[in-house]
């Protein structure tokens, strides 16, 4: 399984920065972080970020839906995939309520990921349902204590043990040590902050070396 990487950030201008390099297959947003980037939670607005992630080579854009009730919901998950059909998944929180509004979106053929996962269990949901993939939260299930690193290899091992196509998407990183001990328990999707992916190419040893060929092959 190739290992997928997606940058957690509803800010364009990290978009700019970070999608151009090839590491990332995509994006994942939230209305939180909407917020937090000052981007209205809006169809019209998410359809304009939709087209400028297109423009940078986006390939996955992952948008969560919003509403009252159900049927808002799935309003607005219909109105989210029909921006981009071709990149958009739409992502539900992994509710009673939620499993529904995914169940009927799924059946349209709209990719949907599951988010807010915090329970082994909850996997095997996605799983019967179908659903693309799975957002669990590492660094909040380890706030309340838990192993967040052994539930989410037992998550993992779970849907490999039903033979499950459902993706489990790592979220919630606080650290890149996070993301190479949970790579090597062959869990293969990642969704990072800018900050995370910064670190990934901040050791002063390698940029040290970097500049000693540099002076080396500048004859100094």
């Amino acid at each position: 399984m190739a290992l997928r990487l997606l940058l957690d950030c509803a800010d364009p201008l990290e978009w700019e920065r970070w999608l151009p390099s090839g590491l990332f297959q995509g994006v994942t947003t939230n209305p939180t972080l909407l917020r937090r980037a000052g981007q209205p939670c809006s169809i019209d607005h998410l359809g304009r970020l939709a087209q400028r992630a297109a423009a940078l080579g986006c390939r996955e854009l992952h948008l969560q839906t919003w509403g009252a009730d159900g049927e808002q919901q799935l309003a607005t998950g219909r109105a989210l995939a029909a921006l981009d059909p071709q990149r958009v998944f739409v992502k539900v929180p992994i509710t009673r309520g939620g499993a529904e509004v995914a169940r009927q979106l799924i059946a349209e053929g709209v990719p949907v990921t599951f988010t807010a996962c915090y329970e082994v269990a909850q996997v095997l949901v996605a799983a019967a349902l179908g659903a693309d993939g799975i957002a669990a939260y590492l660094g909040r299930i380890g706030d309340l204590g838990r192993d967040g690193h052994g539930e989410l290899i037992a998550m993992q091992r779970a849907l490999d043990g039903v033979g499950s196509s459902t993706r489990l998407l790592v979220a919630s990183l606080r650290q890149p040590g996070d993301l190479a001990r949970l790579a090597a328990a062959g869990l293969a999707h990642h969704t990072i902050s800018p900050a995370i992916a910064e670190a990934l190419f901040a050791s002063p040893d390698t940029a040290a070396a970097a500049e000693q060929f540099e002076r080396e092959a500048q004859g100094g």
